[in-house]
């Protein structure tokens, strides 16, 4: 696992800023990042969407997609990723939305988890997991995985521009 002050590094080497949308996490993502000392350089801020109503309120999340898949599903982090970086105006927005527990939510089973970066020119990277353990284990593992989506979305694109 990659830690967020390698990624913010990172980011501030391609001048480049990042944003948080956050739902079963509770401010844990931008915590991580704002533990870093020289964090302002690249994290612009974030947005606790622990309420469903608030994914479309505040993240322009589409209503008809909440309404048909509930606030667990793939293309809900990624709106989520969307409208936290627009709403911040971050480079990259990285959203992580699912079910910490102890029920499941919306038919999804505990431990089922999506994390979205969004990134320029609208590119989208998701991944999904399936974790286990206890709610705060869940929600602590969700932080590390996503983190480390984000580093190899920046990575690959140092790669990409490095010649």
């Amino acid at each position: 696992m990659v830690g967020a002050a390698e990624v913010l590094s990172l980011l501030v080497r391609q001048a480049a800023t990042v944003a948080v949308a956050e739902s079963l996490t509770g401010g844990l993502l931008g915590a991580r990042f704002t533990s870093v000392s020289g964090a302002s350089k690249a994290f612009r801020g974030g947005v606790i969407s622990y309420a469903t109503d608030l994914k479309h309120a505040l993240l322009d999340v589409p209503e008809d997609l909440l309404r048909r898949e509930g606030a667990v599903h793939p293309d809900v982090a990624a709106a989520m990723a969307s409208g936290v970086a627009r709403l911040c105006e971050a480079t990259y927005g990285l959203a992580v939305t699912g079910v910490a527990g102890p029920e499941p939510q919306d038919g999804k089973p505990v431990g089922t988890v999506h994390l979205a970066v969004s990134g320029p020119g609208g590119q989208i990277w998701r991944k999904q997991l399936s974790l286990e353990g206890s709610r705060e284990r869940i929600r602590v593992e969700t932080v590390d995985e996503a983190v480390d989506l984000l580093a190899g979305v920046l990575k690959s694109n140092t790669r990409e521009h490095s010649g």
